[in-house]
């Protein structure tokens, strides 16, 4: 029988003791918030491909299950370890990168998914929370020592991943590293001129990107303009929150899941404002504030650069993106096909999702700076 108390030295007990228990349990809450919403928004779904009710419900599970135990494995190590998987993990992510190219097969004119022994992987999704980290080492060694160029070096590897990523072409997800990868910089030191001269540069790739890619070209213009396809979608989308109003219609008693194909992906979250109302809403905006804020608290006390930079560019990872995926259902910004963590049906959207909240619990437990003082020897 495991002994769970303060003196005891087994990995679990040490884990339940020095784990952050606030970011464990909003994480838990909103898997679970996932499943319901889940359960509610695929089976339309999945009788239009001719499978049964509950044929992405039954996915769904197994992926939680495989998520929990990634989230306990991932949050029971130390810096040490953590920085070596995400090491090794940008190594073979960059090579699935590269093989989506040539091997992935194209959803909706973007090749972003390979086959992987019958199943399917989106390797943009797993490579965010990898590059955090290794970002995180690069400009920690950087500041550590004078003669290792951490800045420049991290440079070049967002180089190479922003540029693979834009040959799918995902936009999206290429801006939203690019953001982290900039807050990250910025936390380490990054001259106020530069800021700008980077802020502005950015504002230019963004008309750049309106002029090349012709998908995002198409998704600013609905936005504007509110004419092609996507708009029905957004407009199906602000009909379901305004059906749902304060208290919703009911579980299983919205429409928005009949009519949109996305719904329990991209637009879950008008499934939710439909059946569950503005309270469901404001739940689910609650609890990834909690894992934020929580997070940014934390890193505010931290000496060790390392697990500052980590936090903070995990935190917004997570962050950035529900915003994108509410927002966009919202029709606050353009639509972008991007999942919302834990929330929306996927296994590479709530593995990745498990990932990044397995290593900020693991930078952020109370005994990782004990632990590894001697993490960059």
């Amino acid at each position: 029988m495991v002994n769970f108390s303060r003196q005891s030295h087994s990995a679990l007990a040490k884990w339940l003791w020095t784990v952050d228990k606030i970011i464990l349990i909003a994480s838990l809450i909103l898997i679970a918030l996932g499943v319901i919403l889940d359960i509610t928004a695929s089976p339309a779904v999945a009788r239009r491909i001719g499978g049964d009710d509950y044929l992405f419900v039954r996915k769904q599970l197994v992926y939680v299950g495989i998520s929990l135990v990634t989230i306990l494995i991932l949050s029971l190590f130390r810096l040490k370890t953590i920085r070596r998987i995400s090491i090794a993990g940008f190594v073979v992510l960059m090579g699935l990168l590269i093989l989506t190219l040539f091997f992935g097969y194209e959803v909706k004119g973007a090749k972003r998914w390979i086959s992987l022994g019958g199943i399917s992987v989106q390797a943009s999704e797993f490579i965010k929370p990898i590059f955090i980290i290794v970002t995180a080492w690069l400009l920690d060694i950087g500041k550590k020592y004078d003669y290792f160029p951490g800045s420049w070096v991290s440079l070049a590897l967002y180089g190479l991943v922003a540029g693979l990523l834009l040959l799918q072409p995902d936009v999206g997800m290429t801006l939203l590293i690019t953001a982290i990868f900039g807050l990250q910089l910025f936390l380490a030191g990054l001259p106020l001129l530069l800021v700008f001269v980077l802020g502005g540069a950015g504002i230019a790739s963004l008309f750049v990107l309106y002029f090349t890619f012709p998908h995002f070209h198409a998704r600013v213009d609905q936005f504007l303009y509110g004419s092609n396809e996507t708009s029905y979608q957004i407009n199906r989308a602000m009909e379901a929150f305004q059906h749902g109003n304060l208290v919703g219609q009911g579980p299983g008693e919205g429409t928005v899941k009949l009519l949109i194909p996305d719904a329990h992906t991209d637009f879950i979250f008008a499934v939710a404002g439909e059946e569950y109302g503005l309270w469901m809403c404001l739940i689910i905006i609650a609890l990834f504030a909690v894992i934020i804020f929580r997070t940014l608290r934390i890193s505010l006390k931290e000496t060790n650069l390392f697990v500052m930079y980590a936090e903070v560019g995990l935190a917004a990872s997570l962050g950035l993106q529900a915003f994108v995926n509410m927002a966009s259902s919202l029709h606050v910004i353009p639509t972008k096909g991007m999942t919302l963590p834990f929330i929306s049906y996927g296994g590479s959207s709530l593995l990745a999702s498990a990932i990044e909240i397995g290593m900020l619990l693991a930078v952020t437990r109370q005994n990782t700076a004990s632990e590894d003082k001697d993490m960059a020897e």
